[in-house]
């Protein structure tokens, strides 16, 4: 299979509500220089990098020029795709397929992931090409450390996908881990651009057509509000993953997080020296001295307009607060 068939696709959509208030609208958590002084978009390219010769972002009218100037510092030539609004992730995969030759195997990341181990990384991206060459979607299935109730989970029998599961409750995730055939779904995906298109054709058909008119209509990369905003606003996992008979999975050993809530950034940043106190308290984003009396696995997050505190397990309900903020306050979120 020569290099040049593989096209880098780089989803930057997302807002990082569960990382409030540091990841905000206007600088959402892949563009945040906390990460060893590196944002997890700069990471996220330097890591493919050597895979793929052809990169492709598909962002949005709010952040594409944050990418611009990651991709400009590393002097790295690339295709746009500017979403005028969010419709989620099977109209931004669409895009990508449009947007690129029928038998070009497109391997799709996320721009906000953290990854380690890169000899099993660059294994499991060629197991995936090859499968993709061979008509097959792929989806990669991290071996789960721990029964994390942040993830979606794929249960599998060899590289054959039996389900895909919602984010379990604690005890279906400890059920999962112990039936030992579970995988996290790392929302990373491999496909030949027609392969996926055909099949979103079949599934989800409206996506399909309305997408393809979007694209048609775009201008530079530029995708039209109002025919953007006719797309049903749906995961690439309901449109199309759940119900292909093309699916396969890569059973994946590299190091992951999604770093999707407080918990795993703080589970990430103890690894790279970040300190905590003696009962596991930490500070993000302030060098001031703080003090936690009487506290335990709590994370205190500073910003110039907003604080934090939370106790770690409570993680995921960060996002209550902004769903709250966004009602009542919104200016806090930009």
């Amino acid at each position: 299979m020569e290099k040049s068939s593989i096209t880098h696709v780089i989803l930057t959509g997302g807002v990082g509500s569960r990382l409030w208030p540091l990841s905000r609208k206007s600088q959402p958590k892949q563009y945040l220089d906390i990460f060893n002084g590196k944002s997890l978009f700069e990471m996220t390219v330097e890591r493919n990098r050597n895979i793929a010769d052809k990169v492709m972002v598909v962002g949005n009218i709010d952040n594409c020029h944050l990418s611009k100037k990651v991709l400009e510092k590393s002097n790295t030539s690339y295709i746009d795709i500017i979403e005028s609004t969010p419709r989620n992730t099977a109209a931004a995969i669409a895009f990508a397929a449009f947007a690129s030759h029928p038998d070009a195997i497109l391997v799709i990341t996320p721009s906000d992931h953290i990854i380690d181990e890169m000899e099993l990384y660059e294994a499991a991206i060629q197991e995936a090409i090859e499968k993709a060459a061979n008509g097959s979607i792929v989806t990669f299935g991290i071996v789960p450390t721990k029964p994390e109730t942040g993830y979606g989970y794929i249960e599998r029998k060899g590289d054959d996908v039996i389900s895909f599961r919602e984010k379990p409750d604690q005890a279906v995730a400890q059920d999962f881990i112990a039936k030992g055939n579970f995988l996290w779904n790392s929302g990373m995906f491999c496909f030949k651009a027609s392969v996926l298109l055909e099949e979103l054709k079949v599934f989800t058909p409206e996506v399909y057509e309305k997408s393809k008119l979007a694209w048609e209509s775009n201008t530079n990369g530029n995708l039209d509000l109002a025919l953007s905003l006719d797309i049903p606003s749906i995961s690439i996992d309901y449109a199309v993953m759940e119900r292909s008979k093309k699916i396969k999975v890569v059973t994946s050993q590299f190091g992951w997080s999604d770093l999707g809530s407080f918990e795993s950034v703080y589970d990430y940043l103890l690894t790279i020296g970040h300190p905590v106190d003696e009962n596991g308290n930490m500070v993000i984003g302030t060098t001031n001295y703080t003090a936690f009396i009487g506290m335990k696995d709590c994370i205190f997050v500073s910003t110039p307009t907003a604080n934090l505190i939370l106790k770690k397990e409570f993680s995921q309900d960060v996002k209550t607060v902004y769903n709250e903020l966004e009602r009542n306050n919104p200016d806090l979120l930009n």
